[in-house]
């Protein structure tokens, strides 16, 4: 059995492979998916010699790199919600503590303040209103934001129950 190398076949998807790594460090670039989609299609494609197969490899790698993506991010806002909703839980009204997470890849860390405006009782739950700032950087005199929200005390702990100040600042990955 004898193999052959085509070099235009392997020059066409090592420049393929470049721009979309070169796309994917860009911050003009808004999908890694496209990028992923895009050289597993290509690669699939000259493989198989079939462009329909390539597509459809590029656009199931695609979706599944897309759907990865944001679960994970939603898994990292989760975490701040988290922490804010806990350290509103044990603050007394007119009370200001700090909050931070910090994962273990540096993506989606986040500190601030959280100072609690009110409590109040609903039939279901106790509840707490408060402001909670996010802090834009690691530096003393960076920007804060801030936000209101609402959590409420559940047999699991302090919960996040508010959607509209959410998504604001986490957008619809909440």
């Amino acid at each position: 059995m004898t193999l052959s190398f085509d070099v235009s076949f392997a020059l066409r998807l090592g420049l393929v492979a470049a721009g979309a790594a070169a796309c994917v460090t860009m911050s003009g670039c808004a999908s890694i998916g496209a990028a992923t989609g895009a050289v597993a299609g290509v690669a699939t494609g000259a493989f198989t010699t079939n462009p329909a197969v390539g597509l459809g490899v590029g656009i199931a790698v695609q979706a599944a790199t897309d759907e990865l993506v944001a679960r994970t991010m939603k898994s990292l806002h989760q975490d701040q919600q988290v922490m804010i909703a806990v350290t509103a839980g044990m603050s007394q009204v007119g009370e200001t503590r700090p909050w931070k997470v910090k994962h273990t890849l540096p993506v989606e860390n986040g500190h601030g303040e959280v100072r609690v405006l009110r409590e109040f009782n609903s039939a279901l739950a106790s509840c707490k209103e408060f402001a909670f700032s996010v802090v834009d950087g690691d530096d003393a005199k960076a920007p804060a934001e801030w936000f209101v929200a609402t959590a409420c005390q559940q047999s699991e702990g302090w919960k996040w129950a508010s959607a509209e100040p959410a998504v604001e600042r986490w957008g619809n990955l909440q």
